[in-house]
């Protein structure tokens, strides 16, 4: 797909270090070969060297320029401990657990980019969500300013590219929350795709044409936006059909820079936003792209477990250009 293809050519002149650390995957290995053969990123792996390069050989798989650390034999073991331990302490963890929580590939992953020995971290082909995430938040931290991590999806249709927001991670975000998701989001689509973005906060009510508590959460969340973003093009609360197409935005939202013209759709719920995507995909025939973390202070990208060679390598490509 060219969108896809023009975020790999963007990566690749970057050239910036990421991370795939589940080296006992075999889709991980040959994502690691591509991504280095195309000089989409410098790679690196974690593991047992000898075992990571026997298991590629078996698998036809070339790791020349791959980079494979074994964390329990880094040099880097004892202060990523010290640091996670100071991190922790006041939950109560030992410096032993310490030392055991960052030997897992994804935490020692977390580290390593929280300390700026790598840009960007692509993992969870193995683990769950749950897992990637919190190595990210305990490690990494949330960004300054934002509440929450949460997610999003480009949704690439020939005509145009769509940044849906949050359909993977919060199930019932506030109206800060939701803010901050809004704020993430368009960030995201100005460094993916170049573009203005153009904020939907969305609902089943266009402007008082339904009350509701959940609307009047949509309506707070817009105004909390506008607040402290002034700079961005948002409007809400609006349904889907005023968002996106120009005839009905003009009808029912008269006077709205968005209306018609959005191209970041922020969801009030999970279902909403899970469901939304789902449709315009399976339905629409649009290409999802993610879930893609968003909120962090650096990027630390988690998979679907059912991920292709593929779908690992443009998450790489999207995790350079966030970095």
């Amino acid at each position: 797909m060219e969108f896809l293809q023009s975020i790999l050519d963007k990566a690749s002149k970057k050239r910036k270090t990421i991370l795939l650390p589940e080296s006992s995957d075999e889709r991980v290995l040959k994502a690691a070969e591509v991504l280095t053969k195309n000089n989409v990123a410098s790679i690196i792996t974690l593991g047992d060297e000898e075992k990571v390069r026997s298991d590629a050989e078996k698998l036809g798989v070339d790791l020349t320029g791959v980079r494979i650390i074994d964390q329990e034999k880094s040099d880097k073991l004892s202060d990523f401990t010290n640091i996670y331990y100071n991190l922790r302490k006041k939950k109560g963890i030992t410096i032993e657990q310490a030392r055991e929580t960052v030997k897992r590939d994804l935490f020692f992953a977390a580290m390593m980019v929280k300390e700026g020995m790598a840009e960007g971290s692509v993992a969870g082909s193995l683990a769950a969500t749950a897992d990637v995430l919190r190595a990210g938040i305990q490690c990494i931290g949330v960004a300054d300013g934002i509440s929450i991590v949460s997610s999003y999806f480009l949704m690439v249709k020939p005509e145009k590219t769509y940044t849906f927001s949050d359909c993977g991670v919060v199930p019932d975000p506030d109206a800060k929350q939701l803010a901050d998701i809004a704020i993430s989001a368009a960030g995201n689509h100005k460094k993916l795709t170049d573009e203005e973005p153009y904020i939907a906060m969305l609902s089943f009510s266009t402007k008082g044409s339904a009350e509701h508590e959940t609307v009047d959460k949509v309506i707070e969340a817009t105004k909390l936006v506008k607040e402290r973003r002034p700079d961005l093009k948002v409007d809400g609360e609006l349904q889907f059909d005023t968002a996106v197409v120009d005839s009905v935005g003009i009808r029912k939202a008269p006077g709205s820079e968005v209306a018609g013209r959005a191209n970041v759709l922020i969801f009030p719920n999970l279902d909403s936003g899970n469901i939304a995507y789902k449709l315009a995909q399976r339905w629409g025939k649009a290409e999802a792209i993610g879930p893609l973390v968003q909120g962090l202070k650096k990027p630390f990208f988690d998979l679907s477990r059912g991920c292709s060679v593929d779908d690992i390598v443009n998450n790489v490509g999207i995790c350079v250009l966030m970095g």
